[in-house]
């Protein structure tokens, strides 16, 4: 995990390489962009080391489940919702 690039979206990278992912089925509610940030800044700080879950593309950008390897269960997308600040597509 490199960084939060968006309320949606984080950049994940390993030694040779970095790529954006978007965060599936989820749609950040209209004026939640910062607090939806925030809390992928505190649940994915810089360097931490993910589980990523494909489930497809969206305009050449992998669209996947992320969750932290410390605690696989927890599905960062699931979080955003749980929390009000997204809600779930299908």
């Amino acid at each position: 995990m490199l960084q939060v690039t968006g309320a949606d979206r984080v950049l994940v990278g390993d030694r040779n390489r970095t790529s954006p992912v978007l965060l599936a089925c989820i749609e950040v509610r209209e004026g939640a962009q910062d607090d939806a940030k925030a809390l992928l800044r505190q649940r994915l700080p810089r360097n931490r080391r993910i589980n990523l879950r494909p489930i497809g593309e969206r305009d050449g950008i992998l669209v996947a489940r992320i969750s932290p390897l410390a605690d696989p269960e927890a599905d960062l997308s699931e979080a955003l919702v749980a929390a009000g600040l997204a809600r779930s597509i299908p």
